[in-house]
């Protein structure tokens, strides 16, 4: 009975688990995003400050 009740227990469990590796995947993702979507940033405004000077001219 035990071993039933044990085997139902981690079944169970199996979704909890997949639920926090899937969260601990996106935000991982996530922290190596940031320092590319800043530096995109940086760039565009760079650049885009250029290309109006060069319009208006």
């Amino acid at each position: 009975m035990t071993k039933i009740i044990l085997f139902v227990l981690l079944l169970s469990l199996n979704g909890c688990i997949g639920t926090i590796v899937g969260a601990a995947v996106d935000v991982t993702t996530e922290v190596i995003k940031v320092p590319f979507k800043v530096g995109g940033a940086v760039i565009d405004a760079v650049s885009d400050d250029d290309n109006d000077e060069e319009e208006h001219d």
